[in-house]
């Protein structure tokens, strides 16, 4: 998940719900089919998706958009007032209260897939390798969506994004109040992670691609960019973000994201 200060998170892992509904459409629209498809397929009739960070239930919501219902849900998240959306947009759905800082203390019990989305990126190689030992022990699939990968792409483009996208990643391999995040490193950190602990390994791109029919969101991402980045000593980053917050109405970004499957082999 893009974590900057301009998403006002609630805590380590928490973010307010108008910036979750905002980012919806676009992650919904990224998401790689495929994955989606063969992540669902792994599910064990009767039994259950956990879904890590859940927030008011997207990744469920994402499942149904593709047309997969039915499933069993345990939503997950450390955020009362996210859950509680949840519960109210999925009643058949069981919120959990969890402290997702310690992924041994997950529920595991009649889980048949894990999901997160928007999360990876936030946690240290730690947090991952405590995680996959839990879920091997169990044989239990992995499906992590939606993980920042580094890369942003203006078109038309300004002399500083390099600079900015450099700083803003520098910012995102900070601590979140677990240790370093891993950042832009996510997915191919747990890749490698997942291989010594007896999965294998599918990875897919699932960029976000925003247009001026995406305004909004545009100009809450480009505020947290810029103020990350300004965090990081970029001096000129606030006026990059103020111009580019003019020019969203003519602009267009790829922000790049890459979705994974963990299958025990």
């Amino acid at each position: 998940m893009l974590r900057v200060d301009g998403m006002k998170q609630t805590s380590e892992t928490s973010f307010e719900p108008d910036w979750l509904a905002l980012r919806e459409t676009a992650d919904h629209a990224a998401r790689d089919a495929e994955l989606l498809a063969q992540a669902a397929a792994l599910v064990v009739k009767d039994l259950t998706v956990l879904d890590m960070g859940s927030g008011t239930g997207s990744t469920a919501r994402a499942f149904a958009r593709a047309g997969v219902d039915g499933l069993a849900w345990r939503f997950c998240d450390n955020d009362r007032a996210l859950l509680q959306v949840a519960s109210e947009r999925h009643p058949d759905a069981v919120c959990v209260v969890q402290d997702l800082s310690r992924p041994e203390g997950l529920p595991l019990d009649g889980v048949s897939l894990i999901t997160a989305s928007a999360l990876f990126d936030l946690m240290p190689k730690s947090w991952m390798k405590a995680l996959l030992t839990q879920a091997a022990k169990a044989r239990i699939p992995i499906y992590a969506a939606l993980n920042y990968d580094g890369v942003m792409n203006w078109t038309p483009s300004n002399p500083r994004d390099a600079e900015i996208t450099e700083a803003f990643n520098t910012h995102q391999r900070s601590d979140k109040g677990l240790g370093p995040a891993l950042g832009p490193d996510a997915t191919s950190t747990f890749a490698q992670l997942c291989e010594t602990h007896g999965y294998r390994i599918q990875m897919a791109q699932s960029p976000w691609q925003l247009g001026p029919e995406h305004a909004a969101l545009h100009t809450a991402l480009l505020s947290g960019i810029a103020g990350a980045a300004h965090e990081a000593d970029v001096k000129e980053a606030l006026l990059w973000g103020q111009a580019r917050r003019a020019a969203v109405a003519q602009s267009r970004v790829i922000i790049g994201h890459t979705d994974l499957l963990a299958i025990p082999k």
